[in-house]
């Protein structure tokens, strides 16, 4: 019989069907799970702010502009960058300079893997960390935007939020690569 483990598919062993399938971990469920419901509300971020800049300009030609547009443009525009950012990371959709790397042993290919994610996962928990501390101070102190005058601490923990969820979605990259160790 053909054996099919390495694409996942079944496989025969004495007359029986067996799945070889691996199933996700609950860490990899959690962090595809929590990085698709943020990539949703980036999606909403982005069509609200084109919504809002489209309307802000053919009322600007009436001479009735938005008052805000500019704070809210800037407050979504972060929404949008960091709800997006666990999702893109996860679906490996950032930029890749792999044409040296590529080339080099699958040992030395696997042990550059873990340590950029190693460094990448301190570096958002580093961030994240930092982010719930201004938050707090934002909070403490009353910082609001200059026109509308909105809180700018819901934004900084979300951030933080979202630095955080980029920490799960690293780790459970690093486990899964462990997992196909050369």
């Amino acid at each position: 019989m053909i054996e099919m483990k390495s694409a996942g598919l079944p496989t025969m062993e004495s007359g029986l069907t067996v799945n070889t399938v691996k199933k996700p971990s609950y860490l990899a469920g959690l962090a595809r799970t929590l990085s698709r419901f943020l990539f949703v509300i980036a999606g909403f971020a982005l069509t609200g702010t084109m919504l809002l800049t489209v309307a802000d300009v053919i009322l600007r030609a009436f001479k009735r502009p938005i008052l805000g547009t500019y704070e809210l443009v800037g407050l979504l525009g972060a929404v949008v960058i960091a709800f997006a950012l666990p999702q893109t990371s996860r679906l490996k959709g950032h930029v890749m300079m792999d044409f040296l790397t590529g080339k080099l042993p699958e040992t030395i290919q696997f042990v550059l893997h873990a340590i950029t994610r190693l460094l990448a996962l301190a570096l958002f928990a580093i961030l994240g960390w930092n982010l719930w501390l201004m938050a707090n101070d934002f909070h403490r102190v009353g910082e609001v935007t200059p026109t509308l005058q909105l809180p700018l601490y819901p934004i900084a923990y979300l951030v933080a939020l979202c630095c955080f969820v980029e920490c799960l979605v690293l780790f459970v990259d690093m486990l899964e690569k462990r997992d196909m160790e050369p």
